[in-house]
Parts: structure tokens; sequence; C-alpha cells
């Protein structure tokens, strides 16, 4: 997305949200690349025999963005934080999916690599982060969009705080916290 005139992508936005049914597919073409290399970082390092693909991850989070009604695109950067829940929530449904076996048995771990910014001693699985996510959304919204946009964004420190409205200083302090809230949460859930 960042190659494309951010004008291009804010202009499709809008026609969307005045009810152009062919915005989507235009829209499309200009943030395909984007989605990908995020989709592609999200998987690089994953298990050997994991089966889901960039693509697919990128196909999957563009329907759920496709079948958004009530949004209101504002630009490129509000887009690429519903892209990024769209393919956070694909990935979770995907590791939720593939249980070893019926008596609660493994679960097939999807890493995501930053999660490694967590300092935890073991990569905490997808499932469990995304658990962990929500019980820190219920108790701080604005920092959970933090480490989602950062996550599953690929946005960096301005990037978000673009996003959500606030100052540099204020997205670096919540991502301090929100990495040690949830380092504590899943140490806690790991013991």
């Amino acid at each position: 997305m960042s190659a494309v005139p951010t004008a291009d992508i804010t202009q499709i936005l809008q026609d969307w949200n005045a009810g152009d049914q062919d915005a989507p597919a235009r829209l499309m073409p200009l943030v395909y690349d984007e989605l990908r290399r995020l989709g592609a970082e999200y998987l690089r390092k994953e298990r050997s025999d994991h089966t889901l693909q960039a693509t697919a991850l990128v196909h999957e989070a563009y329907l759920k963005l496709v079948d958004q009604t009530k949004v209101e695109w504002r630009n490129r950067l509000h887009f690429a934080s519903i892209a990024a829940r769209a393919m956070r929530q694909v990935l979770v449904e995907y590791a939720r999916a593939h249980r070893a076996d019926k008596r609660g048995g493994k679960l097939r771990k999807i890493y995501l690599d930053e999660t490694k910014e967590l300092g935890q001693a073991r990569d905490p699985d997808l499932v469990e982060l995304d658990e962990a996510l929500k019980n820190f959304a219920g108790l701080y919204p604005r920092e959970s969009e933090v480490v989602e946009l950062r996550f599953f964004g690929g946005l960096d420190t301005g990037e978000i705080a673009q996003v959500l409205n606030v100052s540099t200083k204020t997205i670096v302090r919540d991502w301090t916290f929100a990495r040690t809230w949830l380092c504590r949460e899943l140490s806690e859930n790991a013991a």
C-alpha cells in the first residue's frame, strides 16, 4: 500500500463508503501486494509443515473486509488497521481449526515472530495470544489496538499514532505497558 499514492486508496475507500459496488474490486490490486507481504511475514518463520499460505491468508482476510458493512473507511491507515484485525481473525480461526485430536490434544501452533518482543522464554501460540489480547482489550482498548496494529498490521509507531490520533510518545508508552501486561498474562497462563 505504501507504493501506491495514499490519495488513490483514500478516494476508492470514500467511493466504497458512498456505495460504489466496484470500489472493493478497484482497491484489491492497489493493496494486494502489501497485504501479501504482511501475510508472508506472519507465516515466514512458522513450522515447516504449516499449510496456510500467505495468498490464502490475504484472500480470507479480504473476504472479511469486503463483508464489512458498517465501516466508514477513512484512509489507507484505517484500512490497514481493519485488514490487520481481519488477518488476526483468519489466523486465529485457522489455529483453532487444527487441533490435533478430539480429546483436547496438542494444538498446532502458529507463532508470530513479533511475539519474541514480549520477552517470553517460549513463543505463545496464536490462540493463547488472541485470548490474552481479548482480555487486555476489555481492560485497555487503545493499548490493545496498538498491539494489533503492530503485530498484525505491520504499522510503525508513527503510523499507529496517526491511526489512533494520539502522539508517538503515547504509542511508545502504550506499547511498553502492553508488552509488560501480555508477558505477565502469557507467563501466568503457561504456569
